[in-house]
């Protein structure tokens, strides 16, 4: 007898606690844990697990902007993107874009008491610490980690593979693999670590972590394809703001 083959698994698994309004959008396998809080628009990518106390699709923390009551199917704004297999740790906090939706790539993990403001842009694999704020139209580029309860004010990018120091405040734009900390943070060499794991040639490493350390604009020839598209990624970050 023929037997019509096995649906995937969509299973998800979303606590009785939890508000999902109109608008909500779940991929399959994923998780949301007790009184979190979904507003639409907003997409949740497949894998996806989300702790308790989250809340996510809030307007933007703007003055200009309405102040929509999206809990009662009042939708507004442009929405919440969050990748495939991205973690989003408890009592964080994801707000709408207002001219664009707030993106989170594939694989991010945004530990406890995470902000992300509107507008702002996470690529794959980024992660923040406990406690870490980013401000509104921020940009953070693939592979970037930012540091517990640093702060990245409000139109700032950090480059792609970045690292950031616990307690930075990032006010000034960060380039790509670059080791920054302090307050205000400033970049104090490259992520050689990063980059190694990357396998991103150990020369290339010492001539960007030279250049860094050196206050100087780094060689623009790189041979590693990688390398050259973080600094383009970078510049057409800048043309986002």
């Amino acid at each position: 007898m023929h037997r019509p083959a096995p649906l995937p698994c969509v299973a998800v698994t979303v606590h009785s606690s939890v508000v999902l309004s109109k608008g909500v959008e779940l991929g399959e396998r994923v998780v949301i844990g007790p009184n979190t809080v979904l507003l639409g628009p907003c997409t949740i990518g497949d894998d996806v697990w989300i702790g308790p106390g989250c809340v996510i699709g809030t307007p933007p923390e703007l003055t200009s902007a309405r102040q929509n009551a999206a809990w009662d199917d009042d939708l507004d704004h442009h929405g919440v993107e969050i990748g495939a297999g991205s973690v989003i740790r408890e009592m964080s906090s994801i707000q709408q874009g207002s001219r664009r939706p707030t993106h989170l790539g594939a694989g991010c993990w945004l530990l406890s008491r995470s902000y992300v403001a509107h507008d702002c842009i996470l690529e794959d694999g980024v992660t923040t610490s406990a406690g870490v704020t980013l401000g509104g139209h921020s940009q953070v580029g693939a592979g970037a980690t930012i540091g517990m309860n640093a702060t990245v004010h409000q139109r700032r990018i950090v480059g792609p593979g970045s690292m950031v120091g616990m307690s930075a405040a990032v006010t000034r734009d960060l380039p790509p693999f670059a080791k920054a900390y302090g307050t205000p943070a400033r970049t104090r060499g490259a992520n050689t670590i990063g980059m190694s794991r990357q396998g991103i040639d150990a020369a290339e490493t010492d001539a960007l972590d030279a250049a860094y350390r050196e206050g100087r604009a780094p060689d623009a020839t790189f041979d590693d394809p990688r390398l050259r598209a973080a600094f383009e990624w970078v510049a057409d970050a800048v043309a986002r703001v």
